[in-house]
């Protein structure tokens, strides 16, 4: 059996099999995975069910009882659920998690044998072959099978899966790569079962000293744009135990800072909302910071302003209006009631019909300010969706603003969750986080129609290379066929 770190990249079509837990990826917990599907899928009393049994999964987990803590995991995470919401999650939010777990020296490894691609894991199949084979090219996965009663889920283990003991993964995987043939390579976790590596040429080994450097992002197999979910961070059971115990002050906290933006005048709203963790940050050309502000504000106009954002979260046109000191209104192509009813600002729902929603846009332009999110919908990660230019055709003068948004423990976007709650979730965080880019104008209304897709991609490549972002041709409808298996056309839950 060698040494890990003396494998070399001989032969590019050499076959591999790994474990996934402790080997592929850094860690050997499994619990935070569990957790997402019981919160993403099962909700919020699932998840904290599971936290409250963690003590017993731990004990279990220390007398070597590991596939009694694994079953319960399963049964408290899973029982009930429809099977296809168990993949939706997988595919929404569990791939995130994934990737930052991946540890970089394995990795190498991996993606240097271009053979086929086999990796074992206790986890259920169902939670982990999406990203597998999405992100890793790995051709056959060995794992856990959930039994599954017509559409649901059962909570139980179906006793054909490979995870009844650890030979099973030996007699699974000779099954996959045939009863004759032999894998090339193997790479196993130390602290466990290595039956598998029988299979094996070359035998490789995670040593504890073995370097644990998580792949960098520049690194991921393909770039990472789109995912769901509200934990922001990996739900170990210490953090996760943090946020459960945080979430009653995090209510408090958001209806405090929604309040603020509510009640008091512009001027107040930054000074109070940096007392209470909320850090606004407003960047203005040199061009605009020598103009008199009262000017800017205070004058007269026979029209509004036009001010172009990326999209980071519904918060963006109402905190714009706080960094102006003045009201402006918001189109949006979806919009719960709930925040229709709590925003400081006016909001009208656009049509998806291009000739009804200009008229609406310059309608609100002869009344007052306007902000438009040409991307349609948010991203969480740094790129920039596609730009729709109809907003070029109706405004004589845009003024850009590049939007960046950060929050430390709870997402304020969703795909599949209640969008209502986008806004509160954000204003939970403990110290959220705005910065909001003002450029100088741009003209708009050209002659023609290709112009305005060049205006188009103009602010969005301005406002890519402010913030670091990447701009990309995705839209509203890639992400949502993504993340939610539907076009995104109605989303006001």
């Amino acid at each position: 059996m060698g040494s890990f770190s003396g494998f070399t990249d001989r032969n590019k079509q050499k076959s591999i099999a790994v474990q996934l837990e402790g080997a592929l990826f850094i860690s050997t917990d499994l619990f935070p995975y569990f957790v997402l599907v019981a919160l993403e899928a099962g909700g919020l009393l699932r998840a904290v069910a599971l936290l409250l049994f963690y003590p017993i999964i731990w004990l279990l987990n220390l007398t070597r009882h590991r596939t009694a803590a694994l079953h319960a995991m399963i049964f408290i995470s899973t029982f009930g659920l429809k099977i296809h919401s168990i993949k939706a999650v997988a595919k929404a939010t569990l791939q995130k998690f994934f990737l930052e777990d991946i540890r970089e020296s394995s990795f190498k490894v991996f993606s240097g044998c271009g053979g086929k691609k086999y990796v074992l894991t206790r986890l259920p199949r169902v939670m982990v072959e999406p990203f597998l084979r999405e992100y890793l090219d790995v051709d056959c996965v060995v794992g856990t099978e959930l039994k599954v009663i017509g559409l649901t889920c059962s909570g139980l283990v179906d006793p054909t899966g490979a995870e009844r003991a650890e030979m099973e993964w030996f007699q699974a995987l000779k099954v996959a790569c045939g009863d004759d043939q032999l894998i090339d390579v193997g790479l196993a976790a130390r602290s466990e079962d290595r039956s598998f590596l029988l299979l094996c040429k070359e035998h490789y080994v995670i040593s504890p000293q073995e370097d644990a450097s998580p792949l960098a992002r520049k690194d991921y197999p393909k770039p990472f744009i789109f995912h769901d979910g509200r934990l922001v961070t990996r739900p170990d059971p210490m953090r996760f135990l943090t946020v459960f115990l945080w979430f009653p002050f995090g209510v408090f906290l958001a209806i405090s800072r929604a309040l603020v933006g509510i009640v008091f005048p512009y001027k107040l709203i930054l000074p109070i909302t940096a007392l209470n963790g909320f850090r606004i940050r407003i960047r203005v050309p040199e061009t605009q910071k020598q103009t008199d502000p009262k000017s800017v504000v205070e004058s007269p106009k026979t029209k509004g302003t036009l001010y172009v954002c990326n999209h980071q979260t519904l918060l963006d046109p109402v905190l714009l209006s706080t960094a102006i000191l003045r009201r402006v209104s918001a189109v949006t192509y979806s919009l719960s009631s709930f925040s229709e009813v709590i925003s400081p600002i006016p909001t009208v729902r656009l049509t998806r019909d291009r000739f009804k929603d200009r008229e609406i846009m310059r309608s609100m332009l002869e009344r007052g300010d306007l902000v438009v999110c040409p991307e349609g919908t948010t991203c969480r990660e740094q790129y920039l969706l596609r730009f729709s230019p109809l907003f070029a055709e109706i405004a004589d003068k845009i003024m850009p603003v590049a939007v960046r948004a950060r929050s430390s423990m709870f997402y304020g976007t969703t795909a599949r969750g209640y969008k209502w709650l986008d806004s509160p979730f954000f204003l939970m965080n403990p110290f959220p986080w705005y910065e909001l880019n003002l450029h100088d104008p741009v003209s708009g209304r050209p002659d023609s129609k290709e112009l305005c897709y060049d205006i188009a991609n103009g602010i969005q490549m301005l406002i890519g290379k402010t913030l670091g972002f990447e701009c990309t041709n995705l839209t509203r409808r890639d992400k949502y066929r993504m993340l939610a298996g539907n076009d995104g056309i109605d989303q006001r839950n």
